[in-house]
């Protein structure tokens, strides 16, 4: 399956943070979440993958390019949203799309003015008087006018109101359909990604948990309620559950075999309920074991 996005061996270190061995890729023509508690690392995958800092060791291929030996023309097939652009504030949006529409040879003028439009960007006002939400608007209009192969996005919906949020994911599924388009998608919003990803990709203390489909997760990983008296009757409970969170009427935990905890506990109360997006970020961000990898100030998160 030809490949928008290979991320192979990934690997940087910060102060009191290391990202290590990360692999994934995205098909062309599909949605990835990224997904994981802060501090996972996510925004410095998205930043390594722009080059915005260096990674220490691995490879990351856009579109079958090297992100830093061909960075010119892998950066003018991607899109990306931050989750705090950065523009010029004394400039006027339009002018602010005017600048950053010449680093792109598939720039469409029009477009980028129609988004502004249909996102409700007062194309006159000065960039520095905008509201955070209105600025996220503007970046989101920019990654989608020049015809983008890739489009990154960290955090696009945060201060973003819920019908914009709605709007923006049925806006990316319609990209997608082209076959041509991709898009990889960082939020702690797990349950946009719950109605428009294909892939999810998990990281922990900057290693990578699992990448799959969406499909694969749900059919496959589960969360489990019963009484302690359960806990107790299985040999070997964190071979069966992750991060278990225990109360003094039973436990709730995570499992990623659905069909052993079925077999196992078959019979004996146990509850055993679909996994959503959020469940897979609380229950592996609090299991045993974090090395202590914690992001420092404006570092990975």
């Amino acid at each position: 399956m030809d490949a928008a996005l290979e991320v192979t061996n990934l690997a940087k270190d910060y102060p009191g943070f290391f990202l290590r061995d990360v692999s994934f890729s995205l098909p062309r023509g599909y949605i990835m979440g990224l997904i994981g508690p802060n501090g996972a690392g996510k925004t410095t995958v998205i930043k390594l993958i722009l080059n915005i800092v260096r990674r220490r060791s691995g490879l990351i291929r856009l579109f079958g390019l090297d992100n830093l030996e061909d960075e010119a023309a892998a950066k003018s097939r991607l899109g990306f949203v931050l989750d705090e652009p950065s523009f010029y504030g004394y400039l006027r949006a339009s002018r602010m799309g005017a600048v950053l529409g010449r680093f792109y040879p598939g720039w469409d003028r029009a477009r980028f003015r129609r988004l502004c439009g249909e996102f409700g960007v007062p194309l006159a006002r000065r960039v520095g008087a905008l509201s955070r939400g209105t600025r996220m608007k503007l970046a989101l209009a920019v990654a989608l006018s020049h015809g983008a192969e890739l489009i990154l996005l960290d955090e696009p919906t945060s201060g973003l109101d819920p019908v914009f949020r709605r709007e923006l994911l049925e806006r990316l599924s319609g990209l997608i359909q082209d076959g041509r388009t991709s898009v990889l998608f960082s939020t702690h919003i797990t349950s946009d990604l719950e109605r428009t990803a294909d892939f999810i990709t998990c990281l922990r203390d900057g290693r990578l948990l699992f990448s799959t489909t969406r499909d694969d997760l749900l059919e496959n990983w589960a969360v489990v309620k019963g009484g302690l008296d359960l806990l107790d009757s299985i040999p070997e409970p964190g071979g069966l559950f992750r991060g278990i969170d225990p109360s003094p009427y039973g436990f709730t935990a995570l499992t990623s075999d659905r069909a052993e905890a079925r077999r196992l506990l078959a019979g004996r109360g146990a509850v055993i309920e679909n996994v959503r997006l959020d469940d897979l970020v609380f229950f592996l961000g609090r299991e045993e074991g974090h090395d202590g990898n914690r992001a420092l100030p404006g570092e990975p998160r």
